[in-house]
């Protein structure tokens, strides 16, 4: 078997599903450049990618609507866009192995195309947008929803390391409300380049962790994620 096709029998494995049209999945792979050095291998994946994008946003909507039936759409919203934002599609791509199966110009691979996060993101949703036009929308959902795995899992994992004060303070408002958190710098150090600032997280007189960084934001941001342990393990 040619290595062309070995690499796509390898990544449809990894996909849990055949395409029936292989075509459909050659488009979602090919990058815009590669028509530069293959103008017959049109279309590139651009208008699966614009599919996909949609595609995506409905099945997450449909997961978190139906798994946090009492969350606030604030919320929800904030969480659809964690699980979908270029970052997180970045990293679905890679555990996919979409990366290495990507057709790019020589030029775009020369400049480390395989690897930039916005070719991988927009190779996950096109890919999304082939499997559905391939099969169907439940079909889609299901594989969609099993390469995530747990959304609470995957929210929790992301939603910690982007937003520990957001994260926090969902964490604590339903029982103590929206002001029961503050934050306190206790000490400032170094010189006035380098300066390290030490930050207290309290809840209510609680206190629940302590965080240390080059700025009060990143200070903050360390000790909610201590707190966020904390308050946790005590559950």
């Amino acid at each position: 078997m040619p290595s062309h096709l070995n690499k796509i029998a390898e990544l449809e494995k990894r996909l849990g599903y055949a395409f029936r049209q292989p075509a459909l999945l050659a488009e979602a792979l090919t990058h815009g450049s590669y028509l530069q050095d293959d103008p017959a291998a049109a279309p590139h994946n651009q208008r699966l990618e614009f599919l996909g994008d949609s595609v995506l946003q409905f099945i997450l909507t449909d997961a978190l609507y139906r798994d946090y039936p009492a969350e606030r759409e604030g919320v929800l919203s904030r969480r659809r866009a964690v699980l979908s934002k270029g970052e997180f599609l970045t990293r679905m791509a890679r555990d996919l192995g979409l990366d290495a199966s990507l057709r790019l110009s020589k030029s775009e691979e020369d400049a480390g195309g395989r690897n930039r996060a916005s070719i991988l993101e927009d190779s996950f949703e096109a890919l999304v947008g082939a499997i559905y036009l391939d099969s169907d929308l439940a079909t889609t959902q299901a594989l969609v929803l099993g390469w995530y795995g747990p959304l609470g899992e995957r929210l929790l994992v992301s939603e910690d390391a982007e937003n520990p004060k957001g994260s926090l303070q969902e964490l604590v408002q339903p029982e103590h409300g929206n002001v029961a958190l503050r934050y306190e710098v206790t000490t400032t150090s170094g010189p006035k380049h380098a300066r390290i600032f030490e930050v207290d997280v309290f809840l209510n007189d609680k206190k629940l962790g302590t965080g240390s960084g080059p700025s009060k934001k990143v200070a903050e941001e360390a000790a909610a994620r201590v707190a966020l342990a904390v308050l946790r393990s005590e559950k």
